[in-house]
């Protein structure tokens, strides 16, 4: 199974790229993922923000892989603890089929976006910054592989 991580926004912080980096390092031998970041919408003064939403949302859907599992990153989605994204994972990887992990730009996803989801994940009722939850999804990725490789990394208490 691959795993295409597809991200509205760009240009992220030296920090955020090198911690991405590392997750995606220790994942590359189990769990190959891909990283596409699409651009943002043009939004500001005098633009239709639902135009943005749109534009994201076409090329989110044009950058799925073919017959992927699509997890959408949603607030109103299902929260997971780290045991239970092992076992989505774990359920991902015998289907057989690629994933796709989609994560919305600033006003989220839109409406065709969702409706093309197979599941909705929310990562909590917090508000993250965008940088922060790309780093977050990928050191969660990794936690659920360790969890189910039976690796110390993750210490349940």
């Amino acid at each position: 199974m691959k795993v295409r991580l597809i991200s509205v926004g760009e240009r992220m912080p030296a920090w955020v790229a090198d911690g991405f980096a590392e997750y995606r390092k220790r994942l590359s031998r189990e769990l190959p993922l891909d990283l596409l970041e699409i651009p943002l919408g043009a939004r500001g003064k005098g633009r239709d923000p639902a135009r943005a939403i749109a534009d994201e949302g076409a090329a989110v859907l044009a950058a799925l892989p073919k017959n992927a599992h699509v997890v959408a990153l949603d607030g109103r989605g299902k929260p997971w603890s780290s045991e239970q994204l092992a076992e989505e994972l774990a359920r991902w990887r015998m289907s057989g089929r690629d994933l796709a992990i989609l994560v919305g730009g600033p006003d989220g996803h839109a409406a065709e976006v969702l409706a093309r989801a197979d599941q909705r994940w929310s990562l909590g009722p917090l508000t993250l910054p965008h940088m922060l939850v790309r780093l977050i999804l990928v050191e969660q990725i990794y936690r659920a592989m360790s969890i189910n490789a039976g690796h110390p990394y993750h210490r349940a208490g």
